[in-house]
């Protein structure tokens, strides 16, 4: 009778050292995850400052340039050189979109949503922090 509790009991601690096992990972993809979204968000909130304060220079200077009466009646180059408040935002602003300043903006929400996908494959998905969450198993009726 020991013999038979003997070789019972591997199995079941080495069943329950894969789930535990198991969990651990989840649990350490979970903070790995957590920790890359919130090491993004301080760059990410400092760009999205720079992009919305060029981006209100450049409207801005452009309401003044449009309502220039001087705009329509001298050359395009001379207006924009009259205008140097909107000419140096709107290449700040183009120069910005060229270096791809849009991409660091969304980067948490590309890395979230492309984890998202991933996940769906494994009947889990995450939220906007991170956070696994784990969705029920599909029943067999």
């Amino acid at each position: 009778m020991e013999l038979a509790n003997l070789s019972s009991n591997p199995k079941r601690k080495t069943k329950m050292s894969l789930e535990q096992t198991a969990c651990e990972d989840l649990k350490a993809f979970e903070r790995r995850l957590t920790e890359v979204i919130a090491c993004l968000q301080p760059t990410t909130s400092r760009w999205r400052v720079i992009l919305v304060l060029v981006s209100v220079c450049t409207s801005m200077g452009a309401y003044n340039w449009l309502s220039d009466p001087e705009t329509s009646v001298v050359s395009f180059s001379q207006s924009l050189w009259n205008h140097p408040f909107f000419t140096i935002s709107a290449i700040i602003l183009v120069l910005l979109c060229f270096m791809g300043v849009h991409k660091r903006v969304m980067a948490p929400s590309i890395i979230t949503s492309r984890t998202r996908s991933v996940l769906s494959d494994f009947n889990m998905s995450c939220d906007d922090t991170g956070k696994l969450i784990l969705r029920p198993r599909p029943t067999m009726t």
